[in-house]
């Protein structure tokens, strides 16, 4: 049930955006005041709760709030997805932090010679609207592809019609848009005779393997998003160790973000596995 202390952080709209997926945009005005696309959040959604890393999907600063997307999958998202509504409050809000995105450090004479691809899938396509979002706003020409199994998948293509110069929906099945992967699609846009300074993929780890493997077939640069392997946000706990060009990085404190090349994917898809037996039994499994 929602907390009954007092209210600090009010949950403002509450939206299924697929089955599996919610959006909640939470009154933080001063995380929304400073927050940068990459970055992201420590929510506790009540006192005996737990302290979980969710990455900033929107921000608005002068309405002063933070856009989370929620997929319940241990027992905290699913009590944050399940138990609370519009009205109520989290416990705790915490952040930003990690590091921007690398491109929000450019200078406008760097940014003037970037065309970024963006390819995201499954929760990872939330997080990459304001990274999008942030760089059309900068003059960037952007191109989004994003992916899922079926149509019914997909999210976040509305948001992204507004900031991406072109935008290619992909399903596996064929449901909608382009029939494959989205690495796929990136093939055929090169073969067509698009071309990009850059790619940013955020999504299943899996998916940002291919992608980097891609990417650098095709001598993309690519950065990719650690934040799935984040557990307190500090770099205490140590779960969210990744080795980047063969030295151990932390993906909360280093990161969330790193260049895909140097990424060994093989151990971080360890890594990411290591806590399914206690979510399972924390979700009475």
């Amino acid at each position: 049930m929602a907390s009954n202390t007092k209210p600090m952080f009010k949950i403002l709209e509450k939206k299924m955006l697929n089955p599996t997926i919610c959006k909640l945009v939470v009154e933080a005005p001063r995380i929304a005041a400073v927050a940068q696309p990459g970055q992201f959040l420590m929510v506790r959604a009540d006192e005996p709760g737990e302290r979980i890393p969710l990455t900033i999907s929107d921000y608005d600063r002068e309405k002063g709030t933070v856009t989370l997307a929620i997929q319940p999958i241990g027992a905290s998202t699913r009590s944050m997805v399940n138990d609370f509504a519009e009205g109520d409050s989290f416990a705790d809000v915490a952040g930003p932090l990690g590091n921007p995105s690398d491109f929000v450090k450019m200078s406008p004479e760097e940014l003037a010679a970037e065309r970024v691809v963006f390819i995201a899938g499954g929760l990872g396509t939330a997080p990459v609207y304001p990274q999008a979002k942030w760089l059309h706003e900068h003059g960037v020409p952007v191109d989004v592809i994003i992916g899922a199994r079926t149509k019914d998948l997909l999210i976040y293509e509305d948001e992204f019609k507004s900031v991406a110069d072109n935008l290619y929906m992909c399903t596996d099945d064929g449901s909608y848009g382009f029939k494959g992967v989205g690495t796929a699609r990136l093939e055929a846009l090169v073969a067509e005779g698009k071309s990009y300074t850059r790619a940013v993929a955020i999504g299943p780890m899996i998916m940002m393997k291919f992608a980097t493997l891609t990417c650098k077939k095709l001598g993309i640069p690519i950065q990719v998003s650690m934040n799935t392997l984040m557990v307190d946000g500090t770099g205490m706990c140590g779960a969210c160790r990744v080795s980047v060009g063969g030295v151990t990085k932390f993906a909360c404190v280093d990161g969330p973000e790193f260049d895909g090349y140097l990424v060994d994917f093989d151990e971080a898809m360890r890594r990411s596995a290591q806590y399914k037996a206690e979510e399972g039994l924390a979700n009475g499994k």
